[in-house]
């Protein structure tokens, strides 16, 4: 059964339906991962969500930094941005069924020699270790605990990776690196400020797939997060944030041969 990755959704949920009509005409019922930002900025996050869970076991996703976002503020941690366009599936009767799984989803997958996050990784974490420390942050998640685990979960530090932290240090760079991280600064830890391209990267700072001694080289890693970066393709590298709710596309690319599928979104930017 043939695979497809999925670009950042971000609540389009119109350019998802004909996405997978794409999808379906070419390889029915194939598979489908999603590298996370399921929902936020675009009108139909509720409708987009409901589509996805009931996919069943067809579709697996990772989280991104606006689904523990949307976590945040459905349990009143977090405040909604001007921007955030979630108020559908938090007043939603299924709210809670939706919530709950989004909560459950990992923020890493190794799937057919693929490893499929959100944002980055530290060039020192091979796709083993990146799907342990996943699951450290995944057991919270789904654990009893999990409300008081996202009160912890903010913050820019520690912005460097050790195998010596600990506790909430420990999970909060984890999830700051799977989820948020784009270029490395020149002592190797995570720039959280700069969103722009690569021209707009000071001198010295890397993006993390360029850093030396990268020990996913091995394996191909596929990511979203980076709509100003676009579609990156290289030979152990898929990038596949192309920018819809901002009135890009909506990219998917089918992993065994890297077929592209692409659908317009004309409409996207009115609401991002």
């Amino acid at each position: 059964m043939p695979t497809y990755a999925i670009g950042d959704l971000q609540g389009c949920g119109q350019q998802l339906q004909n996405l997978l009509t794409l999808i379906d005409k070419a390889s029915p019922d194939a598979d489908l991962l999603f590298v996370g930002d399921l929902v936020n900025r675009g009108p139909q996050s509720l409708g987009t969500l409901r589509h996805l869970r009931s996919l069943g076991p067809r579709a697996k996703a990772v989280l991104g930094n606006h689904d523990l976002h949307l976590l945040a503020v459905s349990q009143g941690i977090r405040p909604q941005h001007a921007t955030d366009t979630l108020d559908d599936i938090l007043n939603a009767p299924d709210r809670d069924e939706l919530i709950d799984w989004v909560r459950h989803r990992p923020l890493a997958l190794f799937e057919q020699g693929h490893l499929l996050f959100h944002a980055g990784i530290f060039p020192e974490w091979n796709a083993e270790k990146t799907m342990a420390l996943a699951h450290e942050v995944e057991t919270m998640l789904r654990g009893p605990d999990w409300v008081d685990f996202l009160r912890h979960m903010y913050g820019n530090e520690p912005a460097i990776w050790s195998d010596d932290l600990e506790g909430h240090d420990r999970l909060r760079c984890i999830i700051n690196t799977l989820t948020r991280m784009r270029l490395c600064r020149p002592d190797g830890g995570i720039d959280f400020s700069i969103k722009e391209g690569l021209d707009a990267a000071p001198p010295g700072y890397v993006p993390w797939f360029d850093m030396p001694h990268r020990q996913t080289a091995d394996v191909t890693c596929v990511f979203g997060h980076w709509a100003s970066l676009g579609l990156t393709l290289r030979p152990n590298l898929i990038g596949l944030d192309t920018g819809c709710v901002w009135g890009g596309k909506l990219t998917a690319i089918r992993l065994e041969d890297r077929a592209l599928f692409q659908v317009e979104c004309p409409r996207a930017e009115q609401f991002a």
